[in-house]
């Protein structure tokens, strides 16, 4: 299986046709660069994790996506499920050295964006709030007056 895209230029990214729909390598991207996807690396980046440590860690998250989540992390390799035969059953989930390898490239990223989040977000807050305010305000208005 081979990655299907040409570099066109000496800049690492700049290509030509940057991962088409049927590239192998947009389909990894799909798996690691989902919302749950990045959370459940970065979580596990730290130490293994039980079901239900991971469930606690990331707040948000349901059941069904987390198992989702974890069984395609698996299945691409990045994350490793032990099953302990021991009373009642254990499951641990970590990084596979595979896994381990792209932590070390997501995290710079999480870093970059806990460190700028703030300015990027600041400007959209009274878009936010003023959009806040006129759905409350329309909310009020259709609810029925009091007799």
């Amino acid at each position: 299986m081979t990655v299907s895209y040409v570099q066109t230029s000496g800049i690492p990214g700049m290509t030509e046709g940057v991962f088409p729909a049927a590239c192998p390598s947009r389909t990894v991207l799909d798996h690691v660069t989902s919302k749950w996807g990045v959370l459940v690396l970065l979580t596990l980046s730290r130490a293994p994790h039980r079901w239900g440590e991971l469930r606690r860690g990331i707040e948000g998250i349901s059941e069904k996506m987390l198992a989702q989540t974890l069984r395609t992390l698996e299945r691409d390799g990045f994350v490793l499920r032990e099953v302990r035969a021991v009373i009642p059953p254990r499951v641990d989930y970590s990084l596979t050295a595979r896994g381990r390898e792209l932590s070390d490239h997501l995290l710079p990223l999480m870093a970059w964006i806990d460190g700028n989040a703030a300015d990027i977000l600041a400007p959209q807050e009274p878009q936010t709030a003023q959009a806040a305010q006129s759905a409350q305000t329309a909310q009020t208005a259709q609810a029925p007056q009091p007799a």
